[in-house]
């Protein structure tokens, strides 16, 4: 064979090969998570709607004129008060301030519960907005038999009673503003039990 038949010949089985190597490559995705992880990205993008503001985990209030700070009975409490009682009755009524989980609704019954013969439709309940924070108050009246409260001074029947509450929703348990005392002096001290709840603000 000729040596100018040969390279025409390779020139022939050469060519094809050339363009294929000068072919232009894929584009490259512009993405920043192309590279990255697909559970990453979608990580990433979740995140923004993950950060969700917290509420209070406190209650701030202002106590009523009069009402006097007394020693927690109990480590389970955060306060205690004394409010004078009311002419002719033999003690003053007591507000004890807590906190504790379970729900609004069965945290009322268990108040009700707490009063001999006690029906729930006797039971006066209010939800309401004070600002920000979600408050159920509760009023009940009748012969209460105890709170079962370690430390509790009010422990064993007591006929004509009376409980003013107030269960304040906090961030991740719940907070409790429970007044009890002899049925005239609770009576008495219900308006300053309103101006309390009333000043309650989240902290």
């Amino acid at each position: 064979m000729s040596r100018l038949r040969l390279i025409s010949l390779l020139g022939f089985v050469l060519a094809p090969l050339v363009v294929a190597c000068q072919k232009t490559p894929e584009p490259v995705s512009d993405s920043p998570h192309a590279a990255a992880d697909p559970g990453k990205a979608k990580e990433a993008q979740a995140a923004p709607g993950q950060a969700q503001p917290k509420g209070p985990t406190d209650v701030a209030y202002d106590v009523p004129e009069g009402w006097q700070k007394a020693e927690n009975p109990s480590p389970m409490r955060k306060a205690t008060f004394k409010i004078p009682k009311a002419e002719g009755d033999a003690e003053d009524a007591e507000l004890s301030v807590s906190q504790a989980g379970g729900t609004v609704d069965a945290n009322v019954k268990r108040w009700s519960g707490q009063f001999e013969g006690a029906k729930e439709d006797a039971v006066k309940r209010q939800d309401k907005k004070v600002g920000d924070l979600k408050v159920t108050t509760v009023e009940i009246h009748g012969t209460f038999s105890g709170s079962g409260m370690p430390g509790s001074a009010q422990s064993g029947p007591k006929p004509n009673w009376a409980l003013l509450g107030a269960i304040v929703e906090t961030q991740g348990t719940l907070t409790f503003f429970k007044l009890t005392g002899s049925d005239k002096t609770v009576t008495a001290a219900k308006p300053g039990f309103d101006k309390l709840v009333d000043s309650m603000r989240g902290k």
